[in-house]
């Protein structure tokens, strides 16, 4: 999958945020609702412009962007 497809980064929409295909989901938005216990066909169910593979893809440019060779824990 070519996340560059299916994630878009626009000044203009969500005030720079990914956002899925442009269409006002931003990625952490999708991110959130996976992480709430939603699953893929709720949030399709719920949000009919979605596709399964924009969820997908969402979750692909989560895992790139862990991709760090460090991380700081913040503080408790």
């Amino acid at each position: 999958m070519n996340l560059a497809e299916r994630i878009t980064i626009d000044p203009e929409i969500c005030h720079g945020k990914p956002c899925i295909r442009g269409l006002r989901y931003p990625v952490e938005s999708v991110l959130e609702w996976l992480a709430s216990g939603m699953t893929i066909d709720d949030i399709l169910a719920d949000y009919e412009d979605l596709e399964r593979e924009d969820i997908l893809a969402a979750l692909g440019y989560a895992a790139r962007a862990t991709h760090v060779k460090r991380l700081v824990h913040p503080a408790a």
